[in-house]
């Protein structure tokens, strides 16, 4: 196949971009560099079954040739950018969204949107299903964010239903892994920054909120799988192993090999406000319709992530 990867700079987009090419498919990466980084997609560049577009998906997106699939990843995905970009960040949900179906469409491609655990917002319901319709404030900062994804999601559906496009929804849960940036201000990295440094690490409130954390590679295998299916509905795909921020803080000082300490703070911009108190999947229909769960385990996964951020600190 030959298959346009939106986002292709970011952190999931590059590690997608490798797993179609060493399938064997063709890719056409797209980024407009805005939060992607070239560096990620640098080992690619010059492989003859690899092409890179630079350009911003909510402007008009001409694409010579056919195309069999789009994967719509482009989007700041973390506090610190959408943040800082709020309105490009609706423009990419909304606009980016509407060109790539459009695109889709032209082609006659199946269309995958990377969606978001962000959706629920702040749950009254853990685990969270497919079938939960969320509790999020659509004037708060994350709104930005979260009500992008939401649109994309109804848009997503509108082109299926009306224009019978072969379209698939992924709900992306905490991913973590090698090509995350260091200051993007997710948990993580930052975690990991400050134990390399021997830093404190600075924990939000009292650490009691909830996350459920999967290395990439869990991700980048159900996405594979999902793009595969037949599934048109939204479908989780995350570890639901759920664990609160404090005990993720001393698994990594305990990986990290750090004498770092654990620091409670009271934050009082707006990165965290409406912050979901508990976030973990319902992975109940990615086992049953995609044969999927996570395989790789929290230790792991982490001594691979500090591996790569050692040295880069």
């Amino acid at each position: 196949m030959r298959i346009l990867i939106t986002g292709a700079a970011g952190f999931l987009g590059s590690h997608l971009s490798d797993r179609y090419i060493n399938e064997g498919h063709q890719v056409v990466g797209m980024d407009n560099l805005i939060t992607g980084n070239m560096d990620n997609i640098a080992h690619l560049i010059g492989h003859e079954r690899f092409e890179f577009i630079k350009h911003d998906v909510s402007k008009y997106i001409y694409v010579a040739g056919p195309i069999d699939a789009v994967l719509h990843f482009a989007s700041p995905a973390s506090p610190n950018d959408y943040l800082e970009y709020p309105i490009p960040t609706l423009k990419v949900g909304s606009l980016g969204t509407h060109n790539t179906l459009g695109l889709a469409l032209a082609k006659q491609a199946r269309f995958l949107l990377a969606s978001t655990s962000e959706v629920y917002g702040d749950p009254q319901v853990n685990p969270q299903p497919e079938t939960y319709w969320g509790h999020v404030n659509p004037i708060g900062p994350r709104g930005v964010y979260d009500e992008a994804k939401r649109f994309a999601e109804a848009m997503t559906m509108a082109y299926h239903r009306y224009h019978g496009l072969d379209t698939r929804i992924v709900r992306i849960f905490n991913t973590y892994g090698p090509r995350m940036r260091l200051n993007d201000g997710r948990v993580v990295p930052n975690f990991i920054r400050q134990a390399l440094n021997g830093e404190p690490l600075t924990v939000y409130g009292e650490g009691t909120q909830t996350r459920s954390f999967q290395y990439y590679t869990d991700l980048v295998e159900g996405i594979f799988r999902l793009l595969e299916s037949n599934e048109v509905l939204p479908v989780n795909i995350g570890n639901p192993t759920e664990m609160t921020i404090y005990e993720f803080a001393e698994a990594v000082v305990k990986i990290a090999g750090s004498d770092s300490s654990i620091q409670f703070i009271q934050p009082k911009d707006e990165r965290v406000k409406d912050d979901p108190k508990q976030r973990r999947p319902d992975i109940t229909k990615a086992r049953s319709i995609l044969g999927w769960e996570p395989r790789v385990d929290l230790a792991e996964g982490l001594e691979k992530t500090i591996a790569f951020f050692r040295g880069k600190t």
